[in-house]
């Protein structure tokens, strides 16, 4: 099989962790080159690489790499997307795209005119169950969606020079950070939004970047939705929940949020024709099922996907750039919200 060779630009951190071992596991995709500015002769060796850079003009020059996955602190993204982009590499990059939506109108166009794909690493997406739960929403078996509810935090502590806790170089916090990884998904059930409201402030961390955020949000279909993403509440008292109701049913999951392959659904389907009660009795048995899904590495399928889209000449349509300007528009009205403490509109 042909297979897409790869160059990583930010080794550490989530790619070392996650992205490059999905890549490993990808049968179309290649590990060519790697390159951070710290411990990259570790990496290398880690993942058995034989090319390790410490900067990415010498990466980018590397003629066995014909894509590059970009995992630098947001604050470099659009400059290394854009050299990328001139020397023909088509680009895979993490969340956000860039710091700003003006910064990655700049950066789409320049992938438009060197003739590169360019995908988002909103990898939630690919999970498994997230897949079946979007196929059970376009059979109908929800009914009309009504109301959604994703949650996403962690417990992450003052750490001196984290890049996420300094707005200039990861633009913001939680919000940015976790949320924008909920408006993506959601948008993925629901279709676009239109309308948001958010909170945002630093409850319990002492830096810069926001700790804390609460979003309210409104589709063009009229469903409703909420995002709680936190840095400020401890990982083992989060379940990271994802709640979907309609007029026929709801889906409850827990743990599929999230960087893991697992988790859990389950579902109530073929309810709203009873008669209405007027005791409204809460303590009543609920029999929900369990929904079976593939146990996908969300990591792995995000690359074997871009893959397949650049072996065969076709322009991703999930994450792609048209996708990562609208979150980039939600995610900046979102701000502006909360700074202005009204709705706004996307």
């Amino acid at each position: 099989m042909r297979k897409l060779r790869f160059g990583v630009i930010g080794a550490g951190g989530i790619a070392r962790r996650k992205t490059i071992p999905g890549m490993l596991q990808a049968a179309n995709c290649e590990l060519a080159a790697v390159m951070d500015v710290a411990n990259i002769e570790a990496i290398a060796r880690e993942f058995g690489v034989a090319k390790a850079y410490d900067n990415e003009t010498q990466l980018l020059a590397d003629p066995s790499v014909e894509a590059v996955y970009i995992a630098s602190p947001v604050c470099l993204h659009a400059s290394q997307i854009l050299a990328a982009a001139e020397r023909g590499k088509h680009i895979l990059c993490e969340k956000p795209l860039t710091l700003t939506l003006a910064e990655a109108e700049r950066a789409v166009e320049a992938c438009r005119r060197h003739g590169v794909f360019l995908q988002e690493g909103y990898m939630m997406k690919f999970h498994g169950a997230h897949r079946a739960i979007r196929r059970l929403i376009d059979d109908g078996r929800l009914g009309r969606l009504v109301y959604m509810r994703a949650q996403l935090s962690c417990w992450y502590p003052r750490i001196d020079g984290a890049w996420r806790q300094n707005p200039a170089k990861g633009g913001g916090g939680s919000l940015i950070d976790m949320a924008t990884h909920l408006y993506d998904l959601l948008e993925y059930f629901a279709g676009p939004i239109r309308r948001v409201a958010a909170l945002t402030g630093n409850l319990v961390q002492d830096y810069a970047s926001e700790d804390a955020s609460t979003t309210l949000l409104e589709f063009a279909s009229g469903a409703q939705a909420t995002v709680d993403s936190f840095f400020c509440i401890p990982d083992e008292a989060s379940r990271t929940r994802l709640e979907i109701y309609g007029s026929r049913g709801g889906i409850l999951t827990e743990g599929t949020i999230g960087q893991s392959v697992g988790g859990s659904v389950e579902a109530i389907f073929g309810l709203g024709d009873a008669a209405y009660d007027a005791a409204q009795n809460k303590d009543v048995a609920r029999v929900f099922q369990p929904i079976e899904f593939d146990k996908i590495n969300p990591y792995q399928a995000e690359c074997e996907y871009f893959a397949d889209c650049v072996l065969s000449n076709r322009a991703p349509e999930i994450n792609n750039a048209k996708n990562a300007l609208h979150i980039l528009r939600v995610t900046e009205a979102a701000y502006r919200s909360a700074r202005e403490r009204r709705f706004v509109e996307v």
